[in-house]
């Protein structure tokens, strides 16, 4: 047997899909996985993480083009400055959602207190 993580294995630590670990792979998200003798996925600990990365990076809004692209940058030995400048552009973006976000909330909680202030005199 090929040592690795088997396809459902990988799936309950990253919290992908099977079918999206098929699609990551078909798409160039993720390569070199391994095969066991009946042609079953193998994922390295090391796949794994990268999985995660990209988790990460979907979670936070990165279109799958981004993602692509920081993907072939990685696999480039000489990137860095470019893997640099894509994730720093990311984390701008982010930083602007969680600034939308943090707006929002307040706006929530303020009205969550108009209510519960009206609740509190009406008994």
């Amino acid at each position: 047997m090929t040592p690795g993580l088997t396809v459902a294995d990988t799936a309950d630590k990253t919290g992908l899909t099977a079918h999206t670990l098929r699609y990551y792979e078909r798409v160039g998200l993720i390569w070199d996985v391994a095969r066991d003798a009946a042609g079953h996925r193998r994922y390295t600990s090391g796949q794994v993480d990268w999985l995660v990365m990209l988790t990460r990076l979907r979670a936070t809004g990165m279109p799958i083009a981004g993602m692509l692209r920081y993907a072939e940058l990685v696999r480039s030995d000489r990137a860095e400055a470019e893997r640099l400048d894509l994730l720093r552009d990311h984390r701008v973006a982010l930083a602007a959602r969680v600034a939308e976000l943090t707006a929002d909330l307040a706006v929530i909680d303020n009205k969550i207190a108009v209510y519960e202030r009206r609740l509190k005199i009406g008994e």
